[in-house]
């Protein structure tokens, strides 16, 4: 899946502001190319590409690929580092597929829907949190939102936040699934983790979500309501983006639990101790509809249902479940 990539490094920044590397740097975005058809279809000479791709390597932009044997010859294929890159601005690829920039929270049955659309769209994903990712669609940096705030005193999820931030827009809020959270731990249980009260043990090494993701949010107010401090959780400042990375953790014993999905534990052969259920929605203002009638075709689909329910985890009997708020 593409992935958008925030640049911090001046070198970095400063190598795409040469529109040579810039130019080059899109077409890679849009699929791996070899140094003859970057320059085919830059109309510039192998060599001329060379120097620029050289510096484009150095700084961590173009990575090598693979090789390709054609005949007699071998050829090298170069790839960009992401599928987009973030500064003040996102630089995008070229590409003649409809694009699609997702930002919000991670989620396995998302990753799903890009892999079975790929055909039909180009998509980036920026992996920051439900509410950085709600942020991200307020200022018009994606146009598809991910998540899955509940709010405390309706037990809603999503809608009373997007009424807070949105209140002079006409959203469309679609249920991508309903998945299951809870405690991610090792294999066997050694350390006997089956709370939130364990996570202050001294021995409990947390590995904690991004602030402003909405399992973060969840876990702050868990911990809130049965009067457990988090500065007494060993890790609790230690933060990963996504469900893959926390789970990954506990499983190279970096860390002895984390708050996460079903689905990750499972996909790392971890044990799972489930604490509750909690709905994805898609978040898209409505003049996008009209453009992504393949995606919603999609998710109303009984057989894509299917693909969903077969994550561990996840229940796609609302999937495709759709409400309009209207200014």
């Amino acid at each position: 899946m593409n992935t958008a990539q925030i640049l911090h490094s001046y070198p970095q920044i400063e190598a795409l502001a040469n529109p040579h590397r810039l130019a080059i740097l899109q077409r890679l975005m849009a699929g791996p190319a070899t140094l003859s058809q970057l320059a085919q279809q830059l109309n510039h000479s192998p060599a001329w590409i060379r120097h620029h791709l050289k510096r484009l390597e150095e700084v961590g932009l173009v990575q090598f690929a693979e090789t390709r044997k054609r005949g007699r010859q071998t050829e090298r294929y170069y790839r960009a580092a992401a599928g987009a890159f973030l500064i003040e601005q996102m630089v995008l690829p070229k590409t003649s597929k409809s694009l699609l920039i997702f930002s919000g929270s991670d989620d396995f049955a998302w990753q799903l829907l890009t892999t079975h659309l790929s055909e039909a769209y180009h998509f980036l994903t920026l992996p920051v949190g439900s509410l950085n990712g709600l942020i991200n669609l307020r200022q018009g940096f994606c146009q598809i939102c991910g998540s899955h705030i509940r709010d405390d005193a309706s037990g809603e999820y999503n809608l009373p936040t997007l009424q807070h931030l949105f209140p002079d827009r006409s959203l469309t809020v679609i249920t991508l699934s309903y998945r299951t959270q809870g405690l991610i731990v090792a294999r066997g249980n050694p350390k006997g983790i089956h709370s939130l009260d364990d996570l202050v043990r001294p021995d409990i090494r947390l590995i904690n979500r991004n602030r402003g993701s909405g399992t973060r949010l969840w876990l702050e107010k868990a911990l809130h309501r049965v009067g457990i401090d988090p500065h007494f959780i060993q890790g609790f400042d230690r933060e990963v983006n996504t469900h893959e990375e926390a789970a990954h953790w506990v499983a190279i014993n970096n860390a002895d639990v984390t708050l996460g999905l079903q689905s990750a534990a499972h996909r790392f052969q971890l044990d799972f101790i489930p604490l509750f259920e909690e709905r994805f929605d898609l978040i898209v203002e409505q003049p996008l509809l009209q453009s992504i009638t393949q995606l919603t075709e999609t998710l109303a689909d009984q057989k894509f249902h299917q693909k969903i329910s077969q994550l561990p985890g996840y229940d796609a009997s609302h999937t495709g479940e759709w409400i309009t708020l209207s200014t």
